[in-house]
């Protein structure tokens, strides 16, 4: 076993990583860039070395620096985490040429599944079943356009060395074909370096399932499978394990056709078989296909550990360090059910735009499982993946764990930033998604329902208001405190109310035009006349409600002022970010919805639309910006008036 390993990585991964390594005597460099000095991972390690600037190109994925700095603390190994240098075939090489051990699969293994249309004709000659598509060399637009036309649509363009829905479209009619294959090469470009993109059929009522696998490089089991069809734009919300619906005949076909694939490159380590699943009619031996596979450690690995109770990354190093596979298949078995949420800083309503902030206020329940790189008081920053923890339920049953998870995500409390929090617990609330129909499009099939679940109702408001007024500080809970007076009112940003002090543990607030009772005895608030399961915290954004349906009011800054005045438009900035391209110029005359510019931030592309007609009168910011958010970027020409 290793005495030492370097994490290449930062985060809540790295702090995993760090978790197992403690428990197993094996000591940790952590390695992080200027904005994680005081990161939560660089805290929990033995040692830590800097890397460079902010920017990943800086810091984490200067695989020379990283290799340098396992050399010159003494590790003999390099945990690649997820992401960033995971999948790297040239820094794997590297690593071993320096005489270290990459705790993960071989750069041949790496290589063939690294690029989607290359790992779909190996895994053909598998016997692995595939999704029907183009996935050839010819790049050439016509020539794709044409393949598609013969698939048939719709279709999904795919970037072929992509990941994380980025460099992916979906088409329903040709005529939008050149578009979205212009948008997905420019994305795939940028965030890959390579444009290169395969067609596939887009299968109109899929579920994505995966299926561990976990190898050492002769032999390879699978550790059953994962559910992860819970989606927005390509991206993973909620995952669970088993799947619902999967029977043991169909398991035993997917886990057969998953540990084919594995042994056909000679995988080792832990790996993923991502699968697309026809959910059109009930799981089916013949409906499911090779997606992709992931050479790495899942970021929703734990599910699976929960309901195995087995430590993938005390496996990984393990194998990494020369021992053979810990488990025979028939030794691994499921015990109950398990859920993980993925708590992000986003705007939701925004078309789950990533946010930053400093986390004023941050708690989570203790028993659940929370994997998570940040403390109170970290910024959630503009250079990394927006994630604040993962949150992991176990249960008997799925109706068990998925009520759990219910619970701890309402235990849960964040403030200071934008979260999807009350999202995830109206997710818990889905009629359909209690009832395990799931696939990837439930979500944005009921957006807008989910939206307004996630609204905090005027009861919450309410009490959020008595502790802007300072009721609920435990100084003056028994009433008014002498300098305060009995009838007041309470302004934040966005709004205010009337507050009248009752008595004793008493108040009206009026919001809205509607009063509500409010009273307290301890910790239990009573709003009229119901009992609130809800906790009033003041902190240094300003006061939150927790405890089903968060409420933050922020104190009204008395010098704040609104960015669109005098009948001029401004489009702002929704995000910190890069600015990519600037679609129009001054004297311009534009319609609503027209795209002005297209921002990049946290490795995705957004398109930033004119809100209403108008002729362009400035533009303030050109395509290599680096832009704040709230930055004005372009200014319309004052509306006419009659």
């Amino acid at each position: 076993m290793f005495q030492k390993i370097l994490i290449a990585n930062r985060g809540e991964i790295a702090c995993r990583v760090i978790d197992t390594c403690r428990r197993m005597g094996v000591a940790t460099v952590a390695v992080f860039s200027d904005a994680d000095r005081a990161a939560r991972h660089v805290a929990m390690a033995d040692e830590a070395v800097h890397l460079g600037g902010p920017a990943p190109s800086d810091s984490y994925l200067r695989g020379d620096a990283i290799i340098e700095a396992a050399r010159a603390t003494g590790a003999q190994a390099i945990h690649p985490g997820y992401g960033f240098l995971s999948e790297n075939p040239d820094f794997v090489q590297a690593v071993e040429a320096a005489g270290l051990v990459f705790i993960g699969p071989s750069t041949r293994a790496i290589r063939a599944m690294g690029l989607k249309d290359a790992a779909k004709a190996l895994m053909e000659k598998a016997g692995v079943p595939v999704v029907p598509g183009y996935h050839g060399e010819n790049q050439d637009p016509a020539d794709l356009e044409a393949e598609a036309g013969r698939i048939g649509y719709p279709v999904l363009i795919k970037a072929v060395a992509g990941g994380g829905g980025k460099g992916m479209r979906r088409v329903d009619d040709a005529r939008d074909f050149a578009d979205a294959l212009a948008s997905a090469q420019s994305e795939a470009r940028n965030a890959f370096g390579n444009p290169s993109v395969l067609i596939e059929k887009y299968i109109l009522q899929p579920r994505h399932i995966e299926v561990q696998v976990f190898g050492d490089g002769h032999r390879a089991v699978h550790l059953f499978e994962r559910d992860c069809s819970l989606q927005r734009r390509h991206q993973k919300v909620i995952e669970e394990a088993p799947a619902p619906g999967m029977t043991p005949e169909i398991r035993k076909v997917m886990g057969a056709a998953a540990v084919r694939a594995a042994e056909a490159i000679g995988y080792k380590g832990a790996g993923t078989i991502e699968f697309i699943v026809d959910g059109s009619d009930g799981l089916r031996e013949d409906g499911f296909w090779f997606m992709e596979m992931n050479t790495r450690l899942q970021v929703e690995h734990p599910v699976t550990e929960a309901i195995t109770g087995i430590d993938l990354v005390e496996w990984q190093l393990r194998v990494a360090s020369g021992e053979p596979l810990p488990a025979r298949q028939e030794d691994l078995h499921i015990t109950g059910h398990a859920f993980e949420a993925r708590l992000y800083a986003e705007d939701v309503p925004a078309g789950f735009l990533p946010a930053t902030g400093r986390l004023a206020h941050l708690a989570f329940p203790d028993w659940a499982r929370i994997e998570t790189g940040v403390r109170q008081d970290d910024t959630i920053s503009p250079w990394y993946d927006p994630m604040i923890a993962k949150i992991v339920t176990h249960g008997p049953t799925r109706a068990v764990a998925l009520r759990a998870l219910e619970t701890a995500l309402v235990d849960t409390e964040v403030a200071g930033a934008v979260t999807n929090l009350d999202f995830l617990i109206a997710l818990t609330r889905h009629d359909g998604f209690r009832a395990g129909q799931v696939d990837t499009g439930l979500i944005a099939r009921d957006l807008d329902d989910l939206i307004a679940a996630a609204e905090p109702d005027p009861r919450a408001r309410a009490l959020a208001v008595i502790g802007l007024a300072g009721l609920a500080d435990p100084a003056v809970k028994g009433g008014a405190t002498l300098w305060q007076p009995l009838r007041r009112t309470i302004s934040w940003d966005g709004g205010d109310a009337l507050v009248e002090v009752l008595g004793p543990g008493a108040a009206r607030v009026t919001l809205d035009g509607t009063p509500h009772e409010v009273r307290w005895q301890g910790e239990r608030w009573w709003v009229d006349d119901t009992l609130r399961r809800n906790r009033i915290v003041r902190h240094s954004a300003g006061v939150s409600v927790f405890g089903g349906r968060t409420v933050t009011l922020v104190p009204l800054d008395p010098l704040a002022r609104d960015a669109v005045a005098g009948g001029e438009a401004l489009t702002l900035s929704p995000m910190p970010g890069l600015v990519k391209s600037v679609h129009v110029e001054a004297g311009q005359q534009v319609k609503a919805g027209d795209r002005l510019a297209v921002l990049e931030a946290m490795k995705m592309e957004h398109s930033l639309t004119a809100a209403r007609d108008g002729v362009v009168a400035e533009v303030l910011a050109a395509a290599g910006d680096q832009v704040e958010a709230g930055a004005p970027l372009i200014r319309l020409e004052e509306e006419e008036t009659a």
